[in-house]
Formats: structure tokens, C-alpha cells, sequence
């Protein structure tokens, strides 16, 4: 009875949260005496899941599957569990993963945390610890179904090689395509995602326009972030909608957070508390994001950050 996680990929490469999972997956088997079964959909090279701790990948070719659909991935991951008598399925936090998880539950009368941000605390009864109130607590939680199924929130366990041979099992379930069809996918393949980003520099109305956006994405090229903007900014059509960061939009558990000419909404901030470390650089010293920051400036935008560019700049140069 192995434990099964659900590596997520794109475009035939795992993400990073893939890897996280896999490795929290592996500690609980280890504390379970049991091994660990990693399904892979559509993923390439699936046999470098054992450096994180898979002793056993089930990979599934199958074009209808190239784009994510819940439904579809759903079949997959029940009739995998079931095909390996898995009590314990690990999936990660994600967005697609959140829209998975209830179908996958609902499938295997199963119980489901979300947001979980260690290994349990207790495997009888099976007590996980997560996020509730958009991160601003924590809550601990029994799982007592006969399959549990975790939801890791990112970034709460971090990656840990493990390295483990695993066998690569070709697998093929029945699966449905669902109601929904994918047209077609637009992204940006030039910048790094929101979603898997260790950094995100973000800025707000404090930048004062469009056209002031140039050091915002200079800073993020030079730490290799993401760029991220607040709501107003987006519904001002300065930036993307893609790049809205809280309650509303995307959700942030990076390393860091910078936010730079964001005041601090409570929407904004609920969306960003589960990164590790908030840096605040804005001109009002009332601005309510300074009581939820780890170091915060107070000063002028438009010289402090060009300031920290040339610094950052002179200490890659110096350390390169």
C-alpha cells in the first residue's frame, strides 16, 4: 500500500511543485513504512521523480490529456490510487490542483485538506496542520476517511533530493474529456509565472503610471522574479490581469514578496501572507502593508529603487 502523489507538469516539464510534492509525499511514506508512487501525465524524463523520492512513476501518454481538464485528471489519479491500494494521496495547492482535488475526493469517498504545511502530526489519527482564514491562522485537522487525500501549500515543505530508482510503469485509465474543451492557450513564455516564482516584485498606484513600469522589471530581470502588479493598477489597464496579485487574484507563497508603491489593502494582502518574506518600499509611513512587513522603506520609489538596482547590480558583478 503505497502512498501516490500527482506530479503536475507543463508542456512535458515538471514544475517545481511537482518536485515539493514528491519530496513531502516521500516523508510521509518513509514515516508509514511504505513506498511512493508518483502519476505522471503527459511528462517527460518521468523516471527523475526517484531524485526526489519515487520508487515507482505510472506514466500516462494521452493526447485528450495535454491540456489540464479536472475531469479528465481526476479519472486518472482515483483509478491510480485504486490500481495501487493507495490510503494517502498527495496533491499540491495549486489552482488546477484545487479544482482536482473535490473530484478526486467525491470519486474515492475520501477526506481532503487544502493548504497543508507540514508532514502530520500524528498518522493515527491522521492530523495535518494548514492555512485557514487566507493564511492568516493555522488550523490542525483529522482526517479520518479510509483515503486521505493533502493539498501541500507551496513553498511549505521545499524540495529535498532523495535519490531512489524508480520504475517507470506505462498506465492507461479510462478517462474522460468532460465538459469543457481547451481551445487554445495564450501565455507569456519570456518572464517567469506567478505560480512558480521563488521571488515577486510587485508594484502598485504609488508608481504613478504605465510608463514608470521599466524599474519594476528591471529589478525583477536582475533577482530573477516574477513581475506582479495590485488590483487597481490592473483595472487601470496598466498591467495585465494576469499579473494581479490577491484575494481577487492570483495568490503569492514566494520566499519574497517586494511590493513597492502598494499601500496595502486587506484584499492584497490576504492574497500574498503565505510569502515568507514581505519587503515594503513606500513613501507613507502609515501605509498599513509596514505592520505586515518583515523590513520595510520608507522613502520615494523613484530613488530607492533605482538605488537597490545599482546594488544589486555592483554585488552580482563583485560575486559573479
Amino acid at each position: 500500500m503505497s502512498v501516490l502523489v500527482y506530479t503536475e507538469s507543463e508542456g512535458g516539464t515538471f514544475k517545481k511543485i511537482a518536485h515539493e510534492a514528491v519530496s513531502y509525499a516521500k516523508g510521509i511514506a518513509d514515516a508509514l513504512g511504505t513506498t511512493l508512487t508518483a502519476v505522471a501525465i503527459n511528462g517527460e524524463n518521468t523516471s527523475a521523480l526517484g531524485n526526489f523520492g519515487a520508487s515507482k512513476v505510472l506514466e500516462v501518454k494521452n493526447e485528450a490529456l495535454k491540456s489540464f481538464n479536472a475531469e479528465g485528471y481526476a479519472d486518472v489519479v482515483a483509478q491510480a490510487a485504486k490500481k495501487e491500494g493507495s490510503q494517502i494521496i498527495v496533491l499540491t495547492s495549486s489552482a488546477n490542483s484545487k479544482y482536482l482535488a473535490p473530484l478526486v475526493a467525491v470519486k474515492l469517498e475520501a477526506g481532503y485538506v487544502p493548504n497543508v504545511v507540514g508532514l502530520p502530526e500524528n498518522n493515527s489519527p491522521f492530523k495535518v496542520k494548514h492555512h485557514v482564514f487566507t493564511n492568516k491562522a493555522f488550523a490542525f485537522t483529522d482526517i479520518n476517511t479510509d483515503v486521505k487525500i493533502v493539498g501541500l501549500a507551496k513553498n511549505a515543505f521545499g524540495v529535498k533530493e532523495n535519490p531512489t530508482t524508480a520504475t517507470v510503469e506505462t498506465f492507461n485509465p479510462t478517462v474522460s474529456t468532460g465538459h469543457v474543451e481547451v481551445v487554445s492557450v495564450d501565455k507569456a513564455t519570456d518572464k517567469v509565472t506567478i505560480a512558480d516564482a521563488e521571488i515577486v516584485v510587485s508594484g502598485g498606484r504609488g508608481l504613478k503610471g504605465p510608463e514608470n513600469w521599466g524599474m519594476i522589471e528591471e529589478l525583477a530581470k536582475i533577482l530573477g522574479a516574477a513581475t506582479a502588479c495590485s488590483k487597481p493598477v490592473s483595472d487601470m489597464g496598466w498591467r495585465p490581469h494576469s499579473e494581479h496579485v490577491g484575494q481577487t487574484g492570483k495568490p503569492v507563497a514566494s520566499n519574497l514578496y517586494i511590493a513597492i508603491g502598494i499601500s496595502g489593502a486587506i484584499q492584497h494582502l490576504a492574497g500574498i501572507n503565505a510569502s515568507k518574506v514581505k519587503v515594503v518600499i513606500n513613501n507613507d509611513p502609515e501605509a498599513p502593508f509596514f505592520k505586515a512587513a518583515d523590513y520595510g522603506i520608507v522613502g520615494d520609489a523613484f530613488e530607492v529603487v533605482p538605488q537597490l538596482i545599482e546594488k544589486l547590480k555592483e554585488f552580482k558583478s563583485q560575486n559573479a
